[in-house]
């Protein structure tokens, strides 16, 4: 049985939200051309609470492919989830979709519109001509909680059938940043292949002895050097336990270093330009370009002498540039210009710090485990006034009782 392998499509991100469609799209349809399944390992849409224009979006997506003529079909679902269709598309909720326990999220409505499969905490056996697939699913969860998640789910593998254990989590090999992180020894055995989602550059590893694989977001979201690859989508053979990577048509991450010292602005300025021009002559279709200035300005001058701010307006026709200043110095104070600016402490950003902060303190204080820490996190750092702040973090609390 061919099986296609999607994961982070971020459908409604703003920042990228035509790309987001498009690309989740052109993945999905290829992928609906190729296998006799989909599988799709969490992080559909970019928010929560996403805009209805954004539900539509995934709906007219979902709702052509789900009309195809697929031979394979799902024979059955047990675990938390219910079928409303037989159609092979099968899905997790991932951190993007993440909700109070007992709220149902985002996914859950195209479930059930009978347009995809949540396998969220349950198993989907799939069926063609005499072939069977078995997928678990863990739909992203928070890192201190994961543990204990597997624990209480104790997924195990179905007898005499092709087993995939399909989750949405971080995990600490690939991104050690916290002890709370799983690990690859920590996944459940007897699985014939794992898949991940959460991490949107492309992975290939082993896990007790079989394929560990993350295909990647389908939409670049976080500027970082490893999403400089191709966009697309994992397609996965049981017959010979083989696998392909299918690129899709996605616009171009172009990343590159720029190290100056004792420049003039004119200088700086000159140099960049000269590094957007050779990318946009190597890279059609407004590629996404930036640049990453190191070193030191010349005495006299400070970051808003350099005006880059023109020289992104001057080709916003044609690309999407960003001009990352945090690790260029000025000589006479000795500091980073852009590192408060762009909110980044030793490479870490703030919010990625205060993340940290706030978990710890939560646990110092035994508050609940229960209590979704980011999500209260993200609430307390929203944009809203303080009464809405309290109403919406109170009405969380009120949730986890």
């Amino acid at each position: 049985m061919k099986l296609a392998i999607v994961s982070d499509l971020h459908i409604g991100y703003e920042r990228f939200e035509e790309d987001a469609f498009n690309q989740a799209r052109e993945a999905l349809f290829a992928a609906a051309e190729e296998a006799d399944a989909i599988l799709i390992a969490g992080d559909v849409f970019d928010k929560r609470s996403p805009k209805p224009d954004v539900i539509a979006q995934a709906i007219n997506i979902f709702r052509d492919i789900s009309r195809r003529d697929w031979k394979a079909r799902v024979s059955s679902l047990t675990g938390s989830g219910k079928a409303h269709t037989n159609v092979p598309i099968v899905a997790i909720p991932g951190t993007h979709e993440r909700v109070a326990e007992g709220k149902d999220n985002v996914l859950k409505l195209l479930a059930l519109a009978g347009l995809i499969i949540d396998v969220s905490e349950s198993t989907a056996i799939i069926e063609l001509e005499g072939d069977k697939v078995a997928v678990f699913g863990l739909g992203g969860v928070s890192e201190e909680r994961v543990k204990e998640a597997l624990v209480r789910l104790h997924p195990s593998p179905v007898d005499g059938v092709f087993n995939i254990f399909m989750m949405h989590q971080s995990i600490y090999e690939l991104l050690p940043f916290s002890d709370d992180i799983i690990k690859y020894s920590d996944l459940p055995e007897g699985f014939d292949l794992y898949i991940n989602g959460h991490i949107h550059s492309r992975v290939e590893a082993t896990v007790h002895g079989k394929k560990f694989l993350i295909p990647g977001s389908t939409v670049l979201t976080q500027l970082k050097d490893n999403e400089q690859e191709p966009k697309g989508f994992i397609l996965f053979d049981t017959s010979d336990y083989s696998h392909t990577f299918r690129p899709i048509n996605s616009r171009r991450f172009v990343s590159v270093s720029l190290h100056v010292d004792d420049a003039i602005p004119k200088r700086i300025g000159d140099a960049c330009e000269a590094l957007i021009q050779k990318a946009l002559a190597e890279h059609s279709n407004k590629p996404i370009i930036r640049i990453k200035l190191e070193g030191t300005i010349a005495k006299g001058f400070t970051g808003a002498d350099m005006q880059l701010r023109s020289l992104i307006t001057r080709y916003a026709h044609i690309a999407t540039i960003e001009i990352d200043t945090s690790r260029l110095k000025n000589p006479e104070t000795g500091k980073e210009i852009g590192e408060l600016r762009d909110g980044v402490i030793g490479g870490m950003s703030i919010k990625e710090l205060g993340m940290r902060t706030f978990s710890a303190k939560l646990k110092e204080n035994k508050f609940d485990e229960s209590i979704d820490a980011q999500r209260l996190f993200d609430i307390l750092g929203s944009d809203l006034n303080k009464e809405k702040k309290m109403k919406a973090a109170t009405e969380l609390l009120e949730e986890t009782k």
